[in-house]
C-alpha cells in the first residue's frame, strides 16, 4: 500500500514539475497574456483538469513559475557572495551574479517584464521584496558592520540599493541581446562606484 502511494506521490510531483517547465517555456516566449492553460497541458499531453489539480488558475501557475525563478536567482546570488574573501568582495560577486541572472531571457522576461502585468504592480513589488529585500539588507549590514562602509542607516541604504537593482533588472530584461553586455557593464560599474563612495 505504501509503495502504491509513493508511486502516486512521485507521479503527482513529476506532473507538477512538467507543468512548471512547460509553463516557464510558454511564459518566456509568449508572455502571460499569450499563454493558456490548455496549451500548457497539451505540451505535456495532460488534460486541463490535471492543471487545475495543481494550480487553481493561470495566475496561480504563473506565481509558481515566478517563485521558482526568484528562489533560484536569490540562491545563486547568495552562493556567489559566499565565495567572497570579505564582505566587500561578497557583495560584488553577488551583484555580478544578479546581473547575469537578469541577462537570462527567461528570468528577465518572466520576472521583470511579465511579473508586473500578471501579478499587478503592488503584488509584484511585494513579491520582489519578499524574495530579494532580505538578501540585499544582509549584504548591506555585513558591509556596514564589517567596517567597509561609513556609518549609514541600514533601512534607507538597503532601500536605495534595492531600487538600483530593480532598475538594473528592468533595463536588462527590456534590452535587446546585443545591448545587454553594455548595459550590464554600465550598471555593474555605476553601482560599484556608488557603493565605493560610501566606503569607510
Amino acid at each position: 500500500m505504501s509503495t502504491a502511494k509513493s508511486r502516486r506521490d512521485q507521479f503527482t510531483e513529476e506532473t507538477r514539475a512538467a507543468l512548471l517547465a512547460a509553463a516557464t517555456r510558454r511564459f518566456a516566449t509568449l508572455g502571460f497574456a499569450g499563454t493558456s492553460l490548455e496549451d500548457v497541458a497539451a505540451d505535456i499531453r495532460a488534460t486541463r483538469g490535471a492543471v487545475y489539480h495543481h494550480f487553481s488558475s493561470k495566475r496561480a501557475l504563473f506565481e509558481a513559475v515566478f517563485q521558482d525563478l526568484e528562489r533560484n536567482a536569490n540562491d545563486r546570488a547568495a552562493e556567489a557572495g559566499a565565495l567572497g574573501a570579505d564582505a566587500w568582495q561578497a557583495a560584488l560577486l553577488a551583484l555580478e551574479e544578479f546581473l547575469d541572472q537578469c541577462c537570462d531571457p527567461v528570468y528577465g522576461r518572466i520576472v521583470w517584464l511579465e511579473g508586473p502585468l500578471a501579478l499587478g504592480w503592488t503584488a509584484w513589488i511585494e513579491a520582489e521584496q519578499n524574495f530579494a529585500y532580505g538578501l540585499v539588507e544582509r549584504f548591506i549590514r555585513d558591509l556596514r558592520d564589517g567596517g567597509h562602509l561609513t556609518p549609514v542607516p541600514l533601512t534607507t541604504t538597503t532601500q536605495l540599493a534595492f531600487g538600483m537593482l530593480g532598475a538594473a533588472g528592468q533595463a536588462l530584461a527590456a534590452a535587446t541581446p546585443e545591448e545587454r553586455p553594455r548595459i550590464r557593464s554600465e550598471y555593474l560599474d555605476l553601482i560599484a562606484r556608488l557603493l565605493t563612495g560610501l566606503r569607510a
